[in-house]
């Protein structure tokens, strides 16, 4: 599958918040999307961030993604949402337990 060069273009506050976020921001998975997406913007080949550009490989999809989240939501689009992820088996303040 041939993909083509995606492309980002960044105003220059969310240059400037990205690049804030990719030196000092207090969650490391934030600082990584940050990076990935100031490449992008830089001209650097989505693939490219994805397999060598990161601390770790990742998806080309998972790359392509929060790119997506920053234009439809801007630079908070790149957050976890409160809610996501596994929830607990059991409540530990449950009746009965």
């Amino acid at each position: 599958m041939i993909r083509q060069r995606r492309r980002i273009t960044l105003t220059v506050e969310q240059r400037a918040q990205l690049t804030y976020l990719r030196d000092k921001g207090r969650k490391p998975y934030i600082r990584e999307r940050a990076a990935a997406v100031l490449k992008v913007a830089d001209g650097v080949a989505l693939t490219a961030v994805a397999q060598y550009g990161l601390l770790r490989p990742r998806d080309y999809e998972t790359v392509s993604t929060w790119l997506d989240r920053l234009e439809e939501s801007g630079v908070n689009g790149l957050y976890i949402l409160k809610g996501r992820g596994r929830k607990p088996a059991f409540s530990p303040s449950a009746p009965g337990q």
